[in-house]
């Protein structure tokens, strides 16, 4: 079925700033809760939040196989359970509805009243239940700073690394929608000169950069998805923000892989934006050397070029922008990402989420961590109101942007931000 909704051409009868990121070519998929206080499933064109159950329900979606109820719940698992058929379809129509040309729901006052909110009368929630979470580690650049950082500079990336693309399962719970306010961790940490760890809040609390995509029902118990056939699985892609304490970290990590240091809060932007929306913005992944194994290998363009930012924001001041990375710097792809968590027999279920690792570029203003930008603390990083960060600091609020560029048309993710809260008191 051709994509539509993707023509570059498309008007709106709802009115879109030049830079918007959710043009009429964008059509991503969210929930949140209207004014009245119900919960929906909807969609987004400029600063219009569009109510899908409304829709259904007043007859927009005939002709379309969908069940009565299906965007009448709190979140999308169902709706990206029917699958990509269901997905493109669904998308397309809610391009004709709202484009210029077409008056049936633009010449309704009564039906727009119903359908449309704007943005700043809704309250976002969290997309998707996430039932597993895997965390990847796929950004060449940022693996050969860690290492370089933690080990022998000569022999920065493990021996596998090039091989396979490295990864961990997370903790879901505590995946939080953009806006949540999140705690700065307790845990153990080894101070320096010391033989002994001791307890407290992490000194060193770092945000990490990356993307996010969703899956669908994928595949059962026992059987792989091919990688030529995994992007048919992914539902689309969210902006995430992996905190971190890098203290935690360093002490626990070593040999089993993060768990407190990661797993006490992560970030996700509220609106998923589809590959379908992505498709215009295709490019070449990095060259793999060496070749990987025959069930890794893939042609054709398998990125995306999505420019990325990180802004800090100190409590009552500006903020500060301190990097700039792209999605299309990752070395594996989501496509090798999905084939591999697979290739064992692993099912992979409607909801599930697989994040990218952190997205480094080739230069200093690109990476994606502030274990990088300031390297380990030894480079501060000049906050725009004269102040100083090795580390985020309580109160700071993270903010990162995505966004893709093409001629006129500029599909984008919204914010996923955070604020970072002092720890909580802990009696012993």
């Amino acid at each position: 079925m051709e994509i539509t909704a993707n023509n570059p051409n498309r008007k709106s009868w709802i009115e879109v700033s030049a830079n918007s990121d959710f043009p009429i070519q964008n059509i991503p998929f969210g929930v949140f809760i209207t004014k009245d206080d119900i919960i929906t499933v909807g969609s987004r064109i400029g600063d219009k939040a569009i109510d899908l159950a409304a829709l259904h329900q007043l007859g927009y979606f005939d002709g379309i196989d969908l069940t009565e109820d299906i965007f009448l719940q709190d979140t999308l698992n169902d709706f990206i359970s029917h699958g990509k058929k269901c997905w493109r379809e669904v998308r397309n129509r809610i391009a004709e509805i709202f484009d210029v040309e077409n008056t049936s729901l633009q010449n309704n006052e009564d039906h727009k009243e119903k359908v449309l909110f704007d943005i700043s009368e809704i309250e976002m929630l969290l997309p998707v239940n996430i039932g597993d979470y895997t965390d990847f580690y796929s950004s060449k650049e940022h693996a050969t700073n860690v290492g370089t950082m933690f080990r022998d500079p000569n022999n920065a990336l493990l021996p596998n690394w090039l091989h396979i693309p490295v990864g961990y399962h997370g903790r879901s719970s505590s995946i939080v929608v953009s806006g949540t306010s999140v705690h700065r961790p307790l845990g153990q940490t080894l101070p320096v000169d010391a033989d002994t760890p001791v307890f407290g809040p992490s000194r060193l609390v770092d945000f990490e950069l990356e993307m996010a995509f969703i899956t669908t029902d994928s595949n059962n118990l026992g059987e792989r998805i091919p990688v030529n056939e995994a992007e048919d699985y992914i539902f689309g892609m969210v902006l995430f923000n992996d905190w971190s304490a890098r203290d935690i970290q360093k002490w626990e990590y070593v040999p089993l892989g993060p768990f407190l240091a990661k797993n006490f809060a992560s970030t996700i932007s509220p609106w998923i934006v589809t590959l379908d929306a992505l498709e215009p913005f295709r490019v070449e992944s990095p060259k793999q050397e060496p070749t990987p194994l025959p069930y890794l290998q893939q042609t054709g363009d398998k990125s995306f070029d999505i420019q990325l930012e990180t802004y800090i924001k100190p409590e009552n001041s500006e903020e500060t922008k301190v990097c700039s990375s792209n999605f299309k710097y990752m070395y594996w792809t989501m496509a090798q990402q999905l084939a591999h968590h697979t290739v064992n027999g692993c099912n992979v279920r409607a909801g599930d989420m697989m994040g990218s690792g952190t997205i480094s570029g080739p230069t200093p203003d690109s990476y994606g961590s502030m274990l990088e930008l300031s390297w380990r603390g030894t480079k501060p990083l000049q906050m725009n109101d004269g102040s100083e960060r090795k580390f985020i600091n309580d109160n700071d609020t993270v903010i990162m942007r995505g966004f893709c560029q093409n001629g006129d048309i500029r599909i984008g993710f919204g914010d996923c931000e955070g604020k970072l809260l002092p720890a909580t008191e802990f009696n012993s």
